[in-house]
Protein backbone atom coordinates (compact mmCIF):
# COMPACT_ATOMS: atom_id res chain seq x y z
CA UNK A 1 0.00 0.00 0.00
CA UNK A 2 2.73 2.42 1.46
CA UNK A 3 4.61 1.79 -2.36
CA UNK A 4 1.46 2.57 -4.51
CA UNK A 5 0.55 5.73 -2.35
CA UNK A 6 3.96 6.87 -2.87
CA UNK A 7 3.96 6.26 -6.49
CA UNK A 8 0.45 8.16 -7.04
CA UNK A 9 2.24 11.17 -5.09
CA UNK A 10 5.01 11.79 -7.30
CA UNK A 11 2.88 10.75 -10.41
CA UNK A 12 0.55 14.16 -8.83
CA UNK A 13 3.89 16.51 -8.53
CA UNK A 14 3.99 16.00 -12.32
CA UNK A 15 0.31 16.99 -12.72
CA UNK A 16 -0.51 20.68 -13.82
CA UNK A 17 -3.48 22.08 -11.63
CA UNK A 18 -5.23 20.41 -8.42
CA UNK A 19 -5.26 16.66 -7.67
CA UNK A 20 -7.78 14.93 -5.49
CA UNK A 21 -6.44 11.84 -3.75
CA UNK A 22 -8.84 9.35 -2.18
CA UNK A 23 -5.95 7.93 0.27
CA UNK A 24 -2.49 8.81 0.78
CA UNK A 25 0.56 7.88 2.69
CA UNK A 26 -0.80 8.61 5.91
CA UNK A 27 -3.68 5.93 5.90
CA UNK A 28 -1.19 3.20 5.17
CA UNK A 29 0.15 4.36 9.04
CA UNK A 30 -3.66 4.37 10.01
CA UNK A 31 -4.35 0.85 8.32
CA UNK A 32 -1.21 -0.66 10.34
CA UNK A 33 -2.49 0.92 13.68
CA UNK A 34 -6.16 -0.06 12.88
CA UNK A 35 -4.80 -3.18 12.48
CA UNK A 36 -2.82 -3.51 15.53
CA UNK A 37 0.23 -4.13 13.95
CA UNK A 38 3.69 -2.03 13.94
CA UNK A 39 4.58 0.43 11.97
CA UNK A 40 8.29 0.90 10.79
CA UNK A 41 10.11 3.76 10.65
CA UNK A 42 10.28 4.37 7.18
CA UNK A 43 6.31 3.95 6.75
CA UNK A 44 5.96 6.96 9.64
CA UNK A 45 9.23 9.17 7.89
CA UNK A 46 7.40 8.96 4.79
CA UNK A 47 4.08 10.26 6.14
CA UNK A 48 5.73 13.03 7.60
CA UNK A 49 7.84 13.87 4.24
CA UNK A 50 5.14 13.14 1.71
CA UNK A 51 3.23 16.08 2.42
CA UNK A 52 -0.21 16.85 1.25
CA UNK A 53 -2.32 20.33 1.03
CA UNK A 54 -2.39 21.41 5.05
CA UNK A 55 -6.52 20.63 4.35
CA UNK A 56 -7.51 17.43 3.94
CA UNK A 57 -11.20 16.52 3.31
CA UNK A 58 -12.58 13.48 4.87
CA UNK A 59 -15.84 11.60 4.39
CA UNK A 60 -17.55 10.96 7.83
CA UNK A 61 -19.71 8.02 8.66
CA UNK A 62 -23.18 8.20 7.08
CA UNK A 63 -24.69 5.45 8.24
CA UNK A 64 -28.40 6.63 5.98
CA UNK A 65 -26.14 5.56 2.54
CA UNK A 66 -23.29 3.22 4.23
CA UNK A 67 -23.79 -0.30 2.14
CA UNK A 68 -21.34 -3.08 1.46
CA UNK A 69 -20.97 -4.35 -1.96
CA UNK A 70 -18.01 -5.38 -4.09
CA UNK A 71 -15.44 -3.03 -3.33
CA UNK A 72 -16.46 -1.82 0.44
CA UNK A 73 -16.76 -4.89 2.20
CA UNK A 74 -16.41 -3.41 5.34
CA UNK A 75 -19.07 -3.46 7.75
CA UNK A 76 -20.63 -0.03 9.18
CA UNK A 77 -18.85 -0.66 12.50
CA UNK A 78 -15.38 -0.95 10.43
CA UNK A 79 -15.78 1.82 8.75
CA UNK A 80 -16.38 4.07 11.55
CA UNK A 81 -13.00 2.63 13.17
CA UNK A 82 -11.34 3.51 10.19
CA UNK A 83 -12.44 6.49 9.62
CA UNK A 84 -11.72 7.88 13.40
CA UNK A 85 -8.39 5.98 12.84
CA UNK A 86 -7.30 8.23 9.44
CA UNK A 87 -8.80 11.18 10.91
CA UNK A 88 -6.04 10.96 14.11
CA UNK A 89 -3.34 10.24 12.11
CA UNK A 90 -3.99 13.03 9.86
CA UNK A 91 -4.72 15.34 12.55
CA UNK A 92 -1.42 14.20 14.66
CA UNK A 93 0.73 14.86 11.56
CA UNK A 94 -0.74 18.47 11.46
CA UNK A 95 -3.42 18.70 8.99
CA UNK A 96 -6.75 20.45 9.21
CA UNK A 97 -9.29 18.17 8.85
CA UNK A 98 -12.46 19.46 6.49
CA UNK A 99 -15.29 16.69 6.77
CA UNK A 100 -17.43 16.66 3.89
CA UNK A 101 -21.51 17.66 4.40
CA UNK A 102 -24.09 14.76 4.32
CA UNK A 103 -25.61 15.82 1.09
CA UNK A 104 -26.15 14.70 -1.90
CA UNK A 105 -23.25 13.89 -4.09
CA UNK A 106 -23.91 17.43 -6.01
CA UNK A 107 -23.89 19.07 -3.67
CA UNK A 108 -20.42 17.99 -2.16
CA UNK A 109 -18.58 18.81 -5.38
CA UNK A 110 -19.39 22.31 -4.94
CA UNK A 111 -18.32 22.08 -1.43
CA UNK A 112 -15.35 20.85 -2.07
CA UNK A 113 -14.47 22.79 -5.26
CA UNK A 114 -15.40 26.13 -2.94
CA UNK A 115 -13.41 25.27 0.35
CA UNK A 116 -10.42 24.49 -2.32
CA UNK A 117 -10.71 27.70 -3.67
CA UNK A 118 -11.89 26.59 -7.37
CA UNK A 119 -15.19 27.52 -7.81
Amino acid sequence: MLSWEMRSYRDAIEQKGPVFFDRGVPDTLGYLRLSGLPVAEHISAAAKRLRYNPRVFVAPPWPDIFAQDEEGKQTSDEAERTYHAMAGVYTELGYELVALPLVPVETRLRFVLAEAGLK
